[in-house]
């Protein structure tokens, strides 16, 4: 990684760790948490959204196994809004937003991860309903729109929806926004090449450091682990990084 010292880089590579271990454990690929720590950084904005949905593919797909494995995924909570949720984030794919405008939005999304980190939108487990599809369909039309453009896998936004609704358990939002992470990613990540970009070589060399923490995160977390302090220390980073974007 040439845009980083030797320093920032044992010290970029055990954030990291942590980010990809801490999303990984509660079903997330980690996207705002890669953007939030590139932010902080200083990667370029060219780099930032690729290496994101890069590593969404790998941290999610590791989580959605370790929850899948555990019978906590359900098909019928997962497909409609993953219906609409995949086109649109390979649209997004295909947008280009100018910095500015890509750092304001990305900002304010990150500013919604925080808070959900620190527990805000963390809503109680209520008594399972049924979910209205076209609700579904424009709730996930929405998250993966967003998801391409900005190279989050919209998981962030998801969990809080399944769970506010009473449509899922927590194990059981978690497998679901695990996988809807992965299927965004992926969209949003062909809608990129078939715009005509490239992923940058840096973006491949986070691939395995992100891996060991995602590991690591979807063993823990789909069997029993929870940490208050760390969601904290990282809501904490990712406010930081989202003031940064927006008042730069």
């Amino acid at each position: 990684m040439s845009l980083l010292s030797s320093e920032n880089i044992i010290l970029f590579s055990f954030a990291l760790i942590v980010i990809a271990f801490l999303y990984s454990s509660v079903g997330h690929g980690g996207a705002s948490g890669y953007l939030a720590l590139m932010t902080i950084f200083a990667f370029p904005v060219a780099i930032m959204k690729p290496s994101a949905l890069l590593l969404n593919l790998f941290v999610s797909s590791i989580s959605f196994f370790f929850y899948y494995r555990m019978n906590y995924f359900k098909p019928k909570l997962f497909y409609p809004f993953a219906i609409a949720s995949v086109p649109a984030a390979f649209i997004g794919g295909f947008v280009t937003l100018d910095n500015t405008i890509y750092k304001i939005i990305l900002g304010l999304v990150l500013v919604f991860a925080a808070l959900r980190l620190f527990g805000i939108f963390n809503f109680k487990e209520k008594e399972a309903v049924e979910i209205k599809l076209p609700f579904a369909l424009a709730i996930g039309f929405i998250i993966g729109l967003l998801s391409g453009m900005l190279g989050i896998g919209g998981g962030i936004i998801l969990s809080p929806i399944l769970l506010f609704l009473g449509c899922a358990t927590v194990k059981e939002s978690a497998a679901i926004s695990s996988l809807f992470i992965f299927v965004n990613s992926f969209a949003g990540m062909l809608g990129f090449f078939l715009g005509g970009k490239t992923i940058p070589t840096e973006s491949f060399y986070l691939v395995p450091i992100a891996v060991i923490g995602g590991v690591l995160g979807g063993f823990y977390g789909s069997g029993y682990f929870s940490n208050k302090t760390l969601k904290f220390v990282l809501g904490t980073v990712i406010l930081m990084a989202s003031i940064k974007l927006i008042f730069p």
